[in-house]
């Protein structure tokens, strides 16, 4: 058994201390988010006025910008989180049906999946918001239905291999269900490659949420979301650096965090690793 390398310990703690932020941040959070005051407008990380601290500077609109980034983070977060879930619920349940009954399910479903893949995933995402409208909901729904297709490929070939083993076939004979031989048997033994491809697609999905809120297509003023804090802050990237650096860099450092400890998973559960 191979130790955990300390980078990926590292990287895990990072995670960690962003979920633990995002979870706490109305206790964390300094200031309400939404409180406006023209008077503190565009103040610089480090003002003190008043008594106050405004650690991370504060907006166009006097807001604390430390608060709206913690709980930029909870909404960033969430979005992904919740749309890695659906994507994976979708996804799965589509290939395991594709690769268990094959026949014209299996050709229904993959060429579904074909055609999907063949439309860039932000640019249906863009279109489909546009028609649906901005807001929490619509964007959680339109990025999990938007890459279900990746685990469905997944799921779809790795349920063909484990239906063939010689268990599987003897339960099948012996009477046991469909439902239950998917359910019990074929999908523990599939899930470690579909944890893999969740993993590497929260990050994206991060990206998407942030994308999207950037283009106004996303989470609406004035909550906050990382995305939307840039898009309001780059009127202002001469002056007010701050207001895009600081979002940026949570969204650079979770995505990157994912991402690494979505290689380090892939390689511990890929049978194929020189590295095993």
């Amino acid at each position: 058994m191979k130790s955990v390398p300390i980078a990926i310990w590292v990287v895990l703690s990072v995670l960690a201390l962003f979920v633990l932020a995002a979870v706490l941040a109305p206790e964390l959070a300094p200031f309400d988010p939404l409180r406006q005051s023209l008077l503190l407008r565009l103040k610089p990380p480090g003002t003190v006025l008043g008594g106050r601290s405004f650690l991370l500077g504060t907006d166009d609109l006097g807001r604390d910008l430390l608060s709206r980034v913690l709980f930029g983070a909870r909404v960033s977060l969430l979005v992904a989180a919740v749309a890695v879930v659906l994507s994976l619920v979708v996804g799965t349940a589509l290939g395991l049906a594709a690769g268990w009954f094959r026949g014209w399910t299996a050709v229904v479903i993959m060429r579904s999946v074909d055609t999907m893949l063949s439309i860039p995933a932000i640019l249906l995402a863009v279109l489909t918001v546009a028609v649906l409208g901005p807001g929490f909901l619509n964007l959680v729904v339109v990025l999990g239905l938007t890459r279900w297709p990746r685990y469905t490929r997944v799921a779809y070939g790795q349920t063909l291999q484990v239906a063939a083993l010689p268990y599987i076939r003897a339960a099948e004979m012996a009477g046991c269900s469909s439902f239950r031989l998917l359910w019990r048997h074929v999908l523990p033994n599939i899930a470690g490659p579909l944890l893999v491809v969740a993993t590497a697609e929260f990050g994206l999905m991060i990206l998407f949420e942030a994308g999207l809120s950037f283009l106004g297509l996303g989470i609406q003023p004035p909550a906050p979301s990382w995305g939307a804090i840039m898009s309001a802050g780059r009127a202002y990237v001469e002056r007010a650096w701050w207001l895009t650096v600081f979002p940026g860099a949570c969204l650079f450092a979770v995505v990157l965090c994912v991402n690494m400890a979505g290689d380090w998973l892939r390689d511990r559960i890929d049978p194929r690793s020189v590295s095993r």
